[in-house]
Parts: C-alpha cells; sequence; structure tokens
C-alpha cells in the first residue's frame, strides 16, 4: 500500500511538472516552389536517429531530407507510379537501421527507401484485400520493426513485417471502440501501444500492439482536447503530440489524453499556422518540428522551463521497484 503510494504521488507530481512546459518559436525554413528546400504543401515529417529531418513534400511529389536546423541534405522522388515515384507522398518515417517508409498516398501503397533514398521495395495496391489499401498516408515503424499502415477509406489499421508481408489487421467503419473513420496517422509508445488519428471522427484511440482497445479522448470543436482534423501524431516520453490541422496548432496530452498544452494559432508569422500537417520530437524532448501545410515550411520550437525536468511514470516506478 505504501509503494503503490508513493508511486502515485511521485506520478502526480509528474505530471504536474509536465504542465509547466511550454514551447516558443526557435526558427523555420523553406517557402513555396520546387526548388531545393522549398515546399508544396508539407504533410508529414519524422526524425532520423542521426537527427536528420525528413518531410513529404506532398504536392511536388517527394520526400527532402535537411539537418536539424534546416540545411539541405537530398531529395528523391517525382510524379508517377513507378519505383521511388510518388502520388502525392503524405508520410515518411525512418526506421532504426536508416531505411526510410513512405506512405504513398494516391498510389496505394508503401515503399521504402535507404536513407539517402535509393530504392529496397514496395507494397500495396488498390483494394480492400489483405495488403491492399484505399488511400495511404501513413506508414509508421513499431519499436519492434513491424510497420503499420492506416488504411484510409477501408477505415482499419493494417500491419506488416519490415519487407511487407501482412501480419495483421482490426477496424471497420464507425464511431465505437475500436471502429474508425478515415485513420490517417499512427505513432507508438515504447511499450508498443498504438495511437491513431481519426479525420471524421476528430479523435485519437489508443491499442496494444494486436488492436486491443485502451482508449479514446477527442471530439469536434475549438476547445482543450477538441480537434478540427488531427492528422500528424508522435508520442515522446509519455506524452502525445497531435496535429490538429484546421485549428492551426498542435496540442499535447498524457498518453490517457489529458491536456497538457497547445503550440500555434492561425496566422503566416512565426510561431503561427496555416494548418498543420505533421509533428516530430527530438529524442530528448527539447525541440518540436512542425510541418506549417499552406505556409510551405517547417518551424521548430523550443521546450521552455528547461529547469525543471518532469520524469515519466515509467522512470518513477523504477525508483520503487
Amino acid at each position: 500500500m505504501k509503494r503503490a503510494l508513493i508511486i502515485a504521488i511521485a506520478a502526480a507530481l509528474a505530471a504536474a511538472a509536465w504542465a509547466s512546459f511550454t514551447y516558443e518559436y526557435e526558427g523555420k525554413w523553406g517557402s513555396a516552389g520546387t526548388g531545393n528546400g522549398q515546399f508544396n504543401n508539407p504533410f508529414g515529417l519524422a526524425i532520423a536517429a542521426n537527427g536528420n529531418v525528413y518531410v513529404a513534400d506532398w504536392l511536388n511529389h517527394r520526400i527532402q531530407y535537411f539537418t536539424a536546423d534546416g540545411s539541405f541534405l537530398g531529395k528523391w522522388g517525382s510524379p508517377g507510379t513507378g519505383d521511388g515515384e510518388f502520388n502525392q507522398p503524405a508520410g515518411v518515417c525512418p526506421a532504426a537501421n536508416g531505411n526510410v517508409y513512405v506512405g504513398d498516398q494516391r498510389n496505394d501503397r508503401v515503399q521504402y527507401f535507404t536513407a539517402d533514398g535509393s530504392f529496397l521495395g514496395k507494397w500495396g495496391s488498390s483494394g480492400s484485400g489483405q495488403g491492399e489499401f484505399n488511400r495511404v498516408y501513413c506508414a509508421a515503424v513499431a519499436p519492434n520493426g513491424n510497420i503499420y499502415v492506416p488504411d484510409h477509406r477501408n477505415h482499419r489499421l493494417q500491419y506488416f513485417t519490415p519487407t511487407g508481408s501482412f501480419l495483421g489487421s482490426w477496424g471497420s467503419e464507425g464511431t465505437g471502440q475500436g471502429e474508425f473513420s478515415q485513420p490517417v496517422f499512427t505513432a507508438f509508445r515504447g511499450n508498443g501501444n498504438v495511437y491513431v488519428t481519426e479525420t471524421n471522427n476528430h479523435r485519437v484511440q489508443y491499442f496494444t500492439s494486436t488492436g486491443s482497445y485502451l482508449g479514446m479522448w477527442g471530439s469536434y470543436g475549438v476547445g482543450e482536447g477538441r480537434f478540427k482534423i488531427p492528422l500528424g501524431v508522435t508520442v515522446w516520453d509519455g506524452v502525445v503530440f497531435v496535429c490538429d490541422r484546421d485549428n492551426c496548432r498542435v496540442q499535447y496530452f498524457t498518453v490517457t489524453g489529458s491536456y497538457l498544452g497547445e503550440i500555434g494559432k492561425m496566422g503566416s508569422r512565426n510561431g503561427e499556422f496555416m494548418g498543420v500537417g505533421g509533428v516530430a520530437v527530438t529524442r530528448d524532448g527539447k525541440r518540436v518540428y512542425v510541418n506549417d501545410f499552406l505556409n510551405h515550411r517547417i518551424q521548430y520550437f523550443k521546450l521552455t522551463n528547461p529547469a525543471v525536468v518532469p520524469a515519466s511514470l515509467g522512470k518513477v516506478k523504477a525508483l520503487f521497484r
């Protein structure tokens, strides 16, 4: 009883510390165009293990990648249906081994590449069978290396080995627990739990790695914990960051959905957004990157109140084992 009480108090203190954390504008790069470092509606983005930032340049039909502060490093892709070509790539996700997975949205497939864009493989086609898709926005790498793909208009989540062998799926169209209305992006906790955003249900649901329902939060609106089309999602050390597209902000929550704070508002000045598509957080949690969709740029924000370092619940528990 005493041990449980200590853990509960420590967890409450950790949550209180998180509540004081905010992010402020630090920098940006990008403008509208087709040149290196320019964008046409950047959608998803992700950070590789080496700190490089990968961006799905949606309507330029390519992937670009940069240093942590936005210096251009390389790109690949062009419009088409061939290997290494894209039709509106929406999501990008580097794996631990350096390979990069891309949700090739309107080609209804997943492609994967080396870190500098050499084609390695692909899977998927249009349909509703196993391994078939109806719009692929995201191909997310789980902690165990498997690839999870929200099958947007088939209202389900499918998952695969790293080379595309089908492993399982769950979900059907609806508003109930474990049902979806256009799932779009996926992220993971270190324990393998899966977080899924839904554009038409305006919410986040989370599950075990094999699809057992755990919880949900969100509804349509403008207040705390409400969304107007949630898109990109990422999880860092017990905090879930969610792109709230039409509210032009990123909201962040505990892993069970308690509101912690938000970044941004509508506009074109520093720290403002015109739609947000993707979000990524550095491994130390000190910087958040956001795709500023209609402003055709990437903005990044730094953690404030750095003197306060909250412990995650997992770390708190470890102190009392």
